[in-house]
């Protein structure tokens, strides 16, 4: 077992290198090609290791073992590779799927900081490799936890369906942060000592000297408000992924490749993250569909290939009908002119 972290772990490692060191050595504005083709290149990497959870489970190499709700290995005498496969997948665009509200995000962030387009791909590679710490222990500890406490089943899942709900009145919720008192960025300027704009190189540094002590950079409180949206996200998705898959190496993993793919994916949606509002509650279904199962869990077992077809036609549905909108509005535009 210990091997198969080990070899998984190793495998990032040497992708990330690959990613900063060889293919994006020197900082650049990434084109819409560019993201799109690293875009395929992540996803095609995270649906083909569906073929490696398959035939480990199937196998039971390095002592794979496929679990129920509680935690138990099923000991039916039977392969598992084909369910395991299935939690992968499911698990995978799951969290793909919750991340495309974290780009919403990350796009604001930009802006507040007016983050140069040079360096939001440097920006956000940092940002990815803090959030795979941090999803790593938060994954690990959550697990624990409902194996330890099985109530928090329900406390989890009711959070979600909450989350949920908020989602679908995103106007209530704007308001609420308006008037919730000094921002988080607001903060964070009254703990550090802020380079200004102007100082050389604070452009493109995290931090920078001045009269001998050490500043944070606008680039630097970017990256740190990054960080803290990406904790905050996890507060959602990782309930949501623990209730589809409760083995930890299938959990870690589809996390964590859904969580490589979010850099190449933001430089393809940040122009269109506005022309695709109805997301907003296809999320929300989800997050509410996958609240409900945790808490009926326990009566009611609702297969993996449901939750997966839930994800699917909830996203499917989003796009289509923004698709759809845009193109009546844009009829409209002509006949007005």
């Amino acid at each position: 077992m210990t091997w198969m972290w080990v070899g998984f772990l190793a495998i990032v490692a040497v992708m990330l290198a690959l990613d900063l060191g060889v293919f994006h050595k020197n900082a650049h504005e990434v084109s819409a090609k560019e993201a799109l083709g690293w875009t395929v290149v992540w996803i095609t990497l995270g649906v083909s290791f569906t073929a490696v959870i398959y035939f480990m489970y199937e196998n039971a190499w390095f002592g794979a073992e496929l679990l129920d709700d509680d935690g138990v290995p099923i000991d039916d005498g039977q392969p598992h590779g084909g369910r395991a496969a299935m939690r992968y997948l499911t698990a995978y665009l799951l969290e793909k799927s919750l991340s495309i509200d974290n780009i919403f995000v990350i796009a604001l962030v930009f802006q507040r900081f007016k983050v140069p387009r040079i360096d939001r791909h440097r920006v956000l590679f940092w940002g990815v490799l803090g959030a795979i710490v941090m999803r790593g222990a938060m994954l690990l500890g959550g697990l624990w936890l409902l194996h330890k406490f099985t109530w928090l089943f329900y406390v989890f899942g009711a959070y979600l369906v909450f989350t949920g709900i908020k989602l679908l009145f995103p106007e209530k919720e704007e308001e609420e942060h308006e008037d919730s008192g000094p921002s988080f960025t607001d903060r964070l300027k009254g703990w550090f000592h802020v380079a200004p704009d102007d100082t050389p190189d604070a452009g493109h540094r995290f931090f920078v000297k001045i009269d001998g002590k050490r500043a944070i950079t606008s680039l630097g409180l970017a990256l740190i408000v990054i960080e803290w949206t990406d904790l905050v996200f996890a507060l959602d998705s990782i309930p949501a992924v623990l209730a589809v898959a409760p083995e930890p190496f299938i959990v870690f993993t589809s996390n964590i490749f859904a969580i490589l793919g979010l850099r190449s994916l933001y430089f393809v949606l940040e122009t269109a993250v506005q022309k695709f509002k109805e997301l907003r509650y296809a999320l929300a279904v989800v997050l509410a569909f996958v609240g409900a199962k945790m808490i009926l869990h326990h009566w009611v077992k609702i297969p993996t290939l449901i939750s997966l077809a839930v994800i699917l036609v909830s996203i499917g549905l989003a796009v289509a009908v923004s698709l759809i909108r845009q193109r009546v509005r844009r009829g409209e535009r002509r006949l007005d002119g």
